[in-house]
């Protein structure tokens, strides 16, 4: 019964707009599918990335710095 937040491009992961600033999301963020999720850095841009879906936060499945995929799943939402 969860939904998935999946990457919509292939970079780096960043929880937080910064090393200084808290993340976007934890586990049990209650989200809506405007709300920014993560940032991820592709060719020395960073695009922040919506949810897409409402819900809570359920699990976050990667680590900040880490190299994501096209398609890969970032999130669990339980709507």
């Amino acid at each position: 019964g969860l939904l998935v937040v999946k990457s919509p491009t292939v970079g780096t992961f960043y929880s937080a707009q910064s090393p200084e600033d808290p993340p976007f999301v934890s586990v049990g963020s209650k989200i809506g599918p405007t709300t920014t999720v993560c940032l991820i850095e592709a060719m020395k841009v960073f695009n922040p990335i919506p949810s897409e879906v409402a819900g809570t936060v359920e699990a976050i499945l990667v680590k900040n710095g880490d190299a994501v995929e096209f398609g890969q799943a970032l999130f669990k939402v339980r709507p």
